[in-house]
C-alpha cells in the first residue's frame, strides 16, 4: 500500500514538474490540459502511470508502424549501440547509413538515386526546397525562387516548409508577411476513387505555365493531405503534375513523410500514380517510430545541377545527420516491410476501418467518413472538443488526438482485429457523445 502511495506521489510530482517546465507541441505555456503520463508501451498499447492501458490509434503521430518494443528493432538498436552510437557525417561514413541510402534508392520510385539524411520531417522538406532553389541558382536562373502548391497542405513547422502549408486553414497564418510568399492553387478535388476533374487539371496547368519563369518547384503531399485536413485525392492529379512540371521546366517535390512505408496501401503513395518526382521527402515511419530521422532523395539531374554550380555543394549539414543508431533501426524497420507482409495487414486494417466506422456516417453532425489504407477519418461539421473527446476515447481504452473538425486514426500495422475494432467503436461513440 505504501509503495502504491509512493508511486502515486511520485507521479503527481512528475506531472507538477511537467506543468511547470515542459512546453508541449501546439499548446500554451503553461498548458491548459494536463497530459497523460505514459509508463511504458509494447505492441500497439500504451500503459499509463495510473494503470490504464490504451490502444495507440495514432502510431505515435503516424510513425510507430510496427508498434512498441518490437524485438527486431530493439535488437538492432542494442547491437548498434554496442558498436557506435554516433559519429559526425562530414568526412566520415559508416555501414548503417550506406545500407540505408542504398535501400531507399532501390525501394523508392525509379530514378531517385541520391539520399540526404537529416533529423526530422520538417528538415527534410527544408532540404528539398533548398535543393530546388540551389539547383536553379546553379543553372543561372535565380528568378526561379518560388514554390507552387495546392491548398490544404502541411509540410512542417520550420520556416520555409511553413510557407508551403495552407495559408488560411493551417497553423502558420501568424507568420504571413514574414514567410516567403508562395503560389497556391485550390486543393485537389476529394476522393481517391473519384475520376480526375479535367477542369481542375487545366487550372493546374494554367497556373504552372503562367508562373513558370519564377517557379523553382511544385510541392505536394501525394494521395493524402495529412495535417492539413486528412483529404484523399485521385492519383491522376499526380500524373498530371508530373506532365505539367516536365513540360514547363519546373521541379516536382513529393512530401511522403506521412504516407511513406505502406500507410496508403502502397509502399509509397507515388506508386499509386506510377510517377517519379524530382525530389522525395521521407520521415516518420522511416525508423519505425524509434528515433528521429528523415531523408530527402533526388534524381541525378538535381544533384548534378547543384554540383555544376559556382557553389558545388548542397549548403546543409545537420550535426546528427546519418546517425548510426537511427540508421540501424531504420534498416531493421524497412527489413520488416521487405517481405511484403505489411500489405495484407494494411488491407485487413482498411477493411476493419470501413466496417467499424460506417455507423458514424449516420450520426448527426458527421459530414464525411473516409478510409484509405490504414487511415480512417470521421469529419464533423464543427471543431472537436479536444478535452471532451479525449475523455470519452480514453474511457474506452483508446488514444487518439483529434484536431480541428477531424477525429481520425492511423493505427500500427501490428494491431489485432480486436484492437482495430476497439478503435473504431471508440470513434463512433465519441462522435455520438461529443
Amino acid at each position: 500500500m505504501n509503495a502504491a502511495n509512493d508511486a502515486t506521489a511520485a507521479d503527481a510530482e512528475l506531472l507538477a514538474l511537467d506543468a511547470r517546465h515542459v512546453w508541449h507541441p501546439y499548446a500554451p505555456m503553461p498548458s491548459t490540459v494536463a497530459p497523460l503520463l505514459v509508463r511504458e508501451a509494447s505492441g500497439a498499447c500504451l500503459r499509463l502511470a495510473d494503470g490504464r492501458e490504451l490502444v495507440d490509434g495514432m502510431s505515435s503521430w503516424w510513425a510507430a508502424v510496427h508498434g512498441y518494443r518490437h524485438p527486431v528493432l530493439d535488437a538492432a538498436l542494442a547491437e548498434q549501440a554496442g558498436r557506435m552510437s554516433h559519429v559526425m557525417f562530414g568526412g566520415l561514413t559508416h555501414e548503417p547509413a550506406i545500407r540505408l541510402a542504398s535501400t531507399l534508392a532501390e525501394l523508392t520510385p525509379d530514378g531517385l538515386e541520391h539520399v540526404f539524411l537529416s533529423d526530422s520531417g520538417s528538415v527534410s522538406v527544408e532540404v528539398a526546397l533548398k535543393m530546388c532553389l540551389q539547383y536553379w541558382r546553379s543553372r543561372g536562373e535565380p528568378a526561379k525562387r518560388r514554390m507552387l502548391t495546392w491548398r490544404g497542405g502541411y509540410h512542417g513547422d520550420t520556416f520555409h516548409p511553413m510557407s508551403v502549408c495552407d495559408p488560411e486553414g493551417g497553423m502558420h497564418a501568424l507568420w504571413r508577411g514574414v514567410l516567403p510568399e508562395q503560389i497556391f492553387v485550390p486543393a485537389p478535388p476529394s476522393g481517391f476513387d473519384t475520376e480526375p476533374d479535367q477542369s481542375y487539371v487545366d487550372e493546374l496547368a494554367a497556373s504552372v505555365e503562367r508562373n513558370a519563369g519564377e517557379l523553382a518547384a511544385v510541392v505536394v503531399e501525394p494521395i493524402v493531405q495529412g495535417a492539413g485536413g486528412m483529404r484523399f485525392h485521385h492519383p491522376g492529379y499526380l500524373r498530371a503534375l508530373r506532365e505539367i512540371t516536365s513540360a514547363n521546366d519546373v521541379l516536382l517535390v513529393f512530401d511522403e513523410i506521412a504516407t511513406g512505408f505502406g500507410r496508403t496501401g502502397a509502399l509509397f503513395a507515388a506508386e499509386h500514380a506510377g510517377v517519379t518526382p524530382d525530389v522525395l521527402c521521407l520521415g516518420k515511419a522511416l525508423t519505425g517510430g524509434y528515433l528521429t530521422m528523415a531523408a530527402t532523395l533526388c534524381t541525378p539531374r538535381v544533384a548534378e545541377g547543384i554540383s555544376e554550380g559556382a557553389v558545388p555543394v548542397l549548403a546543409h549539414g545537420p550535426t546528427f545527420m546519418g546517425n548510426p543508431l537511427a540508421a540501424a533501426v531504420a534498416n531493421a524497420s524497412i527489413g520488416l516491410l521487405a517481405d511484403g507482409s505489411w500489405l495484407p495487414r494494411v488491407r485487413r486494417i482498411e477493411a476493419l476501418l470501413r466496417e467499424g466506422l460506417a455507423p458514424a456516417a449516420g450520426v448527426p453532425g458527421v459530414v464525411d467518413v473516409r478510409v484509405l489504407g490504414a487511415i480512417g477519418v470521421v469529419q464533423l461539421d464543427r471543431h472537436v472538443d479536444m478535452g471532451e473527446a479525449t475523455r470519452v476515447l480514453t474511457a474506452n481504452g483508446v488514444w487518439l488526438r483529434p484536431f480541428r473538425d477531424l477525429l481520425y486514426t492511423m493505427p500500427p500495422y501490428v494491431c489485432t482485429d480486436g484492437q482495430v475494432e476497439q478503435i473504431t467503436a471508440a470513434m463512433v461513440k465519441t462522435t455520438r457523445e461529443v
